[in-house]
């Protein structure tokens, strides 16, 4: 797609636009607004004693590190997960290992150079926790009351299919599960990269990626197990970013009649996202790095067993794949990839097709990108081109996420969209970040103080803005997963019920110099410097995607 002259600042034009809390480590002591018995759960296999940080998170149970599956070693490496074995007694005060993976370096990109705060604490240093015994969840939750279960809000972390986890720092929910005491936050491991999504000829077809197995594995442990935590196992909210929003999406087309979820939030990705999938249908990748640990020339059965053996490590499995992608340096021929397959089970090859037969689960939905989520697919540079940006934004994330949203109008499903345009210079420390790829989750999981205060090259962000948009994305989240569509449209925010309406949610939206405030309604965008959340009509981006424009048909 080419479109010429078009960058951040224009995109806030053409849709009509003008222009707190830190992690800190938990401690033992009871907070003076919960129980003893608070902290000790019973559930499926056994009792977690959880933990409740007294000074900074004093009404927030949490537990860290349940097993929802055995452990994905030997015969289970690259296998269906398999519900978890009792375990007695269990001390969940330790936030687990993320699964086995790498950070790529090379070429560098804005996670790596300016903002680790998105990375697995440690995985850009040599003493990242990880592990092949990863499947886990953690979660947080206010104290339990008898008046109501809360609604449960179930979170698939992104990464490209290959990097993260639940320690993430800008991905911990205390502060938010604080400030509301309304809602209960789940966060959970799934396998990665080669691990999750090994594409090996020697697996049936139906049995590849088990890493998105592993997601509907943890999200049924929630459904079985969270009313043990006050949590109401019918109202449960799966929310995905990046390759989790893109996971969110399969995971609602392949489950349409048992979907568990009452809802789901997609940001900055879909089913439809282009680079999710892998097309490695002659199972190359798989076959190289068992080559290089000495599993190859063995027919599809021998080479699958040899690389589950003893002989063969986790660890070294992931170096192989490391060094053979930093060797291939930016000849993009010679990586291999692991990445979700169409396999008609997990993930499917039309979605239209799959829409138009009312096979995807007709549940609330939420789809959104941000202004900027382009950047991180362009050259690194401070003197990064915006044009290239804006259409990486448009080719890979706005326009995907217009035709997934067209495609579930076919099958009724409820549709609300949004625009993330925040640019706070705390979350987004250079000028040209903007609002980036991954930028709206500190302000969703109210971590943006974890950051620094201020940048030597960046004015101090505005406080009164940034906290006013975080809350309001915290409370619509909440809503839907609380009330569904009643929810959101409670709360202002219109149903997208046809491209010829195409209104959308904005957030983040900083107000023009001369703003007095009155245009924006209620609260007045000149005491905040913005406004928090508005409507803006999006057909005019929408129709620059024009294979889209019209209502999906099934494609020949």
């Amino acid at each position: 797609m080419r479109v010429a002259c078009l960058s951040y600042v224009w995109l806030a034009s053409i849709l009509g636009l003008g222009f707190r809390g830190g992690v800190a480590p938990a401690i033992a002591s009871l907070a003076p607004c919960m129980g003893q018995s608070d902290l000790s759960v019973t559930v499926l296999g056994g009792v977690v004693h959880g933990i409740v940080n007294e000074t900074e998170d004093p009404c927030v149970r949490q537990f860290l590190g349940i097993p929802f599956a055995q452990p994905p070693v030997g015969d289970l490496r690259f296998a269906p997960p398999q519900p978890a074995e009792p375990f007695g007694e269990l001390d969940a005060k330790k936030l687990p290992p993320s699964c086995i993976q790498y950070l790529s370096t090379s070429p560098p990109s804005i996670y790596t150079q300016y903002l680790n705060e998105f990375n697995v604490q440690g995985l850009n240093t040599t003493s990242p926790d990880i592990s092949e015994d990863c499947l886990t969840l953690s979660i947080w939750a206010p104290p339990t009351t008898t008046d109501d279960s809360l609604p449960v809000i179930v979170f698939v972390y992104g990464g490209a299919f290959s990097t993260g986890g639940q320690d993430v720092p800008v991905q911990i929910p205390t502060d938010w599960v604080q400030r509301t005491k309304s809602h209960i936050v789940v966060t959970f491991n799934y396998r990665l990269n080669i691990f999750g999504f090994p594409n090996a000829l020697g697996i049936p077809l139906d049995e590849q990626n088990v890493g998105l197995l592993d997601q509907r594995l943890a999200v049924e442990w929630v459904q079985d197990n969270i009313e043990a935590f006050g949590g109401d196992p019918t109202r449960i909210t799966l929310w995905g970013q990046s390759a989790g929003a893109v996971s969110a999406g399969y995971f609602q087309y392949a489950y349409p009649m048992d979907p568990i979820v009452n809802a789901v939030i997609m940001d900055s990705g879909s089913e439809l996202t282009p680079v999710a999938q892998n097309l490695d249908f002659a199972h190359f990748g798989f076959t190289r790095i068992a080559g290089q640990l000495g599993c190859g020339n063995l027919s599809a059965a021998e080479e699958l067993a040899c690389m589950r053996s003893d002989s063969v490590t986790a660890e070294a499995i992931n170096k192989a794949v490391q060094t053979t992608n930093e060797a291939a340096g930016t000849d993009i021929t010679k990586y291999v990839f692991f990445t979700p397959v169409v396999n008609n089970r997990t993930v499917f090859p039309d979605y239209t097709a799959k829409s138009l037969a009312g096979e995807v689960a007709n549940v609330p939905t939420i789809l959104g990108s941000n202004a900027q989520d382009g950047l991180a697919f362009v050259i690194l540079s401070t003197a990064v081109n915006q044009t290239e940006v804006f259409e990486a934004t448009l080719d890979l994330f706005f326009c995907p996420a217009f035709k997934a949203a067209t495609n579930r109008l076919l099958a009724s499903v409820p549709v609300f969209r949004y625009e993330y345009f925040g640019n706070f210079t705390d979350v987004s420390p250079l000028p040209f970040l903007g609002a980036y790829h991954g930028a709206e989750l500190p302000l969703i999981f109210g971590t943006y103080d974890i950051f620094p205060e201020t940048s030597t090259q960046s004015p101090p962000p505005d406080k009164k803005l940034e906290v006013a948009t975080s809350r309001t994305i915290q409370n619509d989240w909440v809503a839907i997963a609380a009330n569904g569509a009643d929810g959101l449209e409670a709360r202002g925010w219109p149903l997208y019920s046809s491209v010829e309406e195409g209104l959308i949610r904005t957030y983040g939206v900083a107000a023009p110099v001369e703003s007095t405030g009155d245009e924006w309604g209620s609260g007045g965008a000149g005491s905040i410097g913005g406004v928090p959340a508005g409507v803006a009509d999006a057909r005019r981006i929408e129709a620059l995607c024009p294979a889209i424009w019209q209502p999906a048909e099934v494609s020949e």
